[in-house]
């Protein structure tokens, strides 16, 4: 049976096919935003829960970097470490989006 994660949370690297970057939120840390999820998630036990997939362009790149958060559809913006380790508590583990991220 395959698994169901709670969270499924895409963040962009803006990359393109090839995996050349490219775009806002790679030059602002979209790359380091993805690997610090990845972390949080193995650090705080989440895998089971949580899926983490990188995409290229959400389309709001004067937002980046940025993540979207489904089920829920609750889009971050302006992501940095210290923002991906409170989505992760307080989101991810607790089930109360962020506000001040929030786009």
């Amino acid at each position: 049976m395959m698994m169901v994660p709670k969270y499924h949370v895409f963040v962009c690297t803006a990359c393109k096919l090839k995996g050349e970057p490219h775009g806002f939120c790679y030059k602002k840390g979209g790359v380091e935003v993805l690997q610090k999820f990845v972390q949080e998630i193995d650090d705080r036990d989440l895998g089971s829960d949580c899926l983490i997939t990188y995409t290229s362009c959400l389309g709001i790149c004067k937002e980046g970097p940025c993540a979207v958060v489904y089920p829920e559809g609750i889009w971050y913006g302006k992501l940095d470490e210290d923002a991906v380790e409170e989505i992760c508590e307080q989101h991810l583990e607790g089930g109360t989006p962020v506000e001040k991220y929030r786009v």
